[in-house]
C-alpha cells in the first residue's frame, strides 16, 4: 500500500492520514500499539486508567512496543480532577501529541509545547476553533454530527469548509469516516486527516465484551440515538431495548436541577459519574442494562477481526485530493 502525504502525516510521521480516536473505556495500550504499527496514529484517553500509576504503566508499554507517533486524550474541564497529573505523565513520557476536549486547552498547550509535544483540540464550531488557534494549538479536530460519543451539530460538509476558511492551522475531521471512500470525501472538503473510532470497537484487541462488539456488527447507523442520560450533554449510543426502556432524555428533576445556577455544576458531575459507571458496567460485564456508546460508522463493521486488518482495509484507496492544500 502506498503511503499518503498530507500535513497530518508529515506532522506525525505516519503513513496514512488517520487517527484511531480515543474511545472512553474501549481504547487501550494494545490497540494503540497495533494502530501505530499498521501506519496510523493510535490514541487512548488518560481516564481509561483508574490511577495515574496505571496510566504511566500503559505509556511505558506503548513506548517500548512502537517508535511511531501516538496520542493521549485529556479532558480539560474542571470536573477532571486528574487533569494535572495526567498532563505531567504525558510530559514525563514525551507523548508525541495530546488531544484536548471539553474545556480550555490553554495550560496543556503551554506545558506541552515546552517539551515539543503537539496539541490537537476538539472543536465543534468556528468560534472555539479560532480561540484554540490563538492559544497555539497545532491543529483542530472538527467534531461533526456523525461522530460517536459527544457529537457536534454541523455536518462535515458544513463544518470543514468553515474551519478551512477561518483557520490557518490544519483541520482533522472526526465523524463519518469508516472506509477509504468516506475518507477521500472528507479530505476533498479540505481536511488533512480523519479521526476514526467506532469501527475499532469490534476488534480482537478491544477489551469490551463480545456482546458489545457483536452489537456493532448487528446494529446500523439507523440504530444510533442521542441521549443526555449519560453525561448531561448529548451522546450517541446504540438504541438497544434497554435504552428504549429508560428513554434518552433526563427526567424532570434532573432538568430542573440543571437549571439551578448554584447546583448545576454538581448535578453535571454526578450525572457524568453515574453515566460513565453505567457505560462501564455494560462494556465489561453481561448485563441487561446495555448502554453501548457508538457512532453511525458502525455501518462499516461487518465482523469482529484483528485491528491490523481493519486498518489495512481502511487505508486502501486513500488519496490526497485537496488534503495537501490544508496547511
Amino acid at each position: 500500500m502506498s503511503k499518503v502525504s498530507t500535513p497530518l502525516t508529515e506532522m506525525l510521521g505516519i503513513d496514512y492520514p488517520v487517527i484511531m480516536a480515543p474511545m472512553f473505556l474501549v481504547s487501550n495500550a494494545k490497540m494503540v500499539i497495533e494502530a501505530c504499527n499498521a501506519g496510523i496514529a493510535g490514541t487512548v484517553p488518560a481516564l481509561n486508567y483508574r490511577t495515574d500509576a496505571e496510566f504511566r504503566k500503559a505509556l511505558e508499554e506503548i513506548k517500548s512496543s512502537t517508535n511511531k507517533a501516538f496520542g493521549v486524550n485529556i479532558i480539560t474541564n474542571k470536573s477532571n480532577i486528574r487533569m494535572k497529573e495526567n498532563l505531567q505523565s504525558c510530559l514525563d513520557y514525551e507523548v508525541p501529541f495530546i488531544i484536548t476536549s471539553l474545556g480550555s486547552p490553554e495550560e496543556v498547550i503551554k506545558e506541552a509545547h515546552k517539551k515539543g509535544i503537539k496539541v490537537f483540540c476538539d472543536v465543534v464550531d468556528v468560534k472555539f476553533a479560532q480561540k484554540v488557534e490563538a492559544l497555539g494549538a497545532d491543529a483542530v479536530i472538527a467534531v461533526n454530527n456523525r461522530a460517536g460519543g459527544h457529537a457536534g451539530d454541523l455536518s462535515p460538509e458544513e463544518l470543514i469548509p468553515l474551519l478551512v476558511k477561518n483557520c490557518k492551522i490544519p483541520i482533522i475531521s472526526a465523524g463519518g469516516a469508516g472506509d477509504s471512500k468516506s475518507i477521500n470525501h472528507i479530505l476533498s472538503l479540505g481536511a488533512c486527516g480523519v479521526s476514526v473510532g467506532s469501527i475499532f470497537i469490534a476488534s480482537h484487541e478491544s477489551p469490551v465484551t463480545q456482546e458489545y462488539k457483536q452489537a456493532c456488527v448487528h446494529y446500523s447507523s439507523k440504530d444510533i440515538v442521542m441521549t443526555t442520560r449519560l453525561s448531561g450533554t448529548p451522546c450517541t449510543v446504540i438504541n438497544t431495548p434497554y435504552v428504549q426502556q429508560i428513554g434518552t432524555q433526563q427526567n424532570w428533576l434532573e432538568t430542573i436541577l440543571n437549571k439551578n445556577k448554584k447546583l448545576k455544576k454538581y448535578v453535571k458531575m454526578l450525572t457524568f459519574y453515574r453515566g460513565m459507571k453505567m457505560l462501564e458496567k455494560a462494556a465489561f460485564s453481561a448485563t441487561y442494562q446495555t448502554m453501548w456508546c457508538a457512532g453511525p460508522t458502525i455501518d462499516f463493521v461487518k465482523e469482529i477481526r484483528p485491528l491490523k486488518n481493519i486498518v489495512e482495509e481502511l487505508v486502501v484507496g486513500i488519496t490526497t485530493q485537496k488534503a495537501n492544500q490544508t496547511v
